[in-house]
């Protein structure tokens, strides 16, 4: 039961920031006492699961452009196959416990200064260019992308997006659409790779799924209350939470770690739900 409610909570999150839960999922479990490499590919099942979901909601709403889709899906599974040897070195050596928080700590530090303190680009500039074609550039996003999902077991979209927008000329939501696709080819590559070294409990992750399913649609529902800066305010705040947890991590403070994290994300929840109950009441009162 524990585990559903972890799902769920997370998928709330997925839904609300259009973000895979991988990379809060990974860090939460770390704390839990799990080995880097396990809760990294409990985390690629989790996003399998996931992804799944987003890409038949895509595919309805044709946000789906499939040749590059596939491209880049080609390009990051090869790029597993690179980042599970890395891991299991680090593992190997007795480095995976410091050096897969650390990364975790740079690249959350990374995407809580993109989301709290850079200016707003101009992208609506990128709306008028055509997706390109070049194979070398997809070939270069998808291996960026399946590298550190394999590495951190996340599920590589975060990365995938952007670079898709700014070096191909993709609008946002073909942008979006089209890497879930890719995504999804990636992590299950990802986690088989671990799975065949290291069978873990499949139902953990299937349970963590399901929880994970029916979250994701309550965030997406909490959306149309919020406004996309906020969001934007929010999902930096997150990534800096999840950012100071792992320092505690480093340093062996485990609880102290979950707490902080744990206690954001109880201010949060009860955040949406107040918000979403005021609006309920806010609107049978207009009628």
């Amino acid at each position: 039961m524990l585990y559903v409610l972890l799902g769920l909570l997370i998928g709330v999150l997925s839904g609300f920031f259009g973000v895979g839960g991988g990379f809060i999922l990974t860090p939460i479990l770390l704390l839990m006492g799990y080995e880097p490499v396990t809760a990294i590919t409990i985390s690629l099942l989790y996003t399998i699961g996931t992804s799944f979901s987003g890409v038949f909601a895509h595919l309805r709403m044709k946000n789906i452009i499939w040749k590059p889709a596939l491209l880049v899906a080609v390009s990051g599974v090869a790029a597993t196959q690179f980042a599970n040897p890395f891991v299991m070195f680090l593992k190997n050596r007795g480095y995976d416990e410091l050096l897969i928080p650390v990364f975790y700590i740079v690249l959350l530090g990374y995407f809580a200064y993109k989301m709290l303190l850079q200016r707003k680009g101009r992208e609506d500039e990128l709306e008028v260019f055509e997706p390109s074609s070049k194979l070398l550039g997809y070939g270069v996003i998808g291996f960026i992308g399946g590298f550190l999902s394999t590495t951190l077991g996340v599920g590589g979209g975060f990365i995938i997006v952007p670079l898709l927008i700014a070096f191909s000329g993709f609008h946002p939501k073909k942008a979006v659409g089209t890497s879930l696709v890719s995504v999804l080819f990636i992590v299950a590559a990802g986690f088989l790779t671990y799975y065949i070294q290291r069978p873990i409990d499949l139902s953990l992750g299937f349970i963590l799924i399901i929880g994970g399913l029916l979250g994701a649609q309550l965030g997406a529902r909490a959306t149309l209350i919020y406004k996309q800066k906020e969001i934007k305010l929010l999902l930096g705040v997150l990534y800096t939470f999840t950012m100071l947890s792992m320092i505690f991590k480093l340093f062996e403070f485990n609880m102290i770690g979950m707490g902080i994290l744990a206690g954001f994300l109880t201010v949060l929840y009860i955040m949406m739900l107040t918000r979403a109950v005021f609006r309920r009441k806010q609107g049978t009162s207009d009628t």
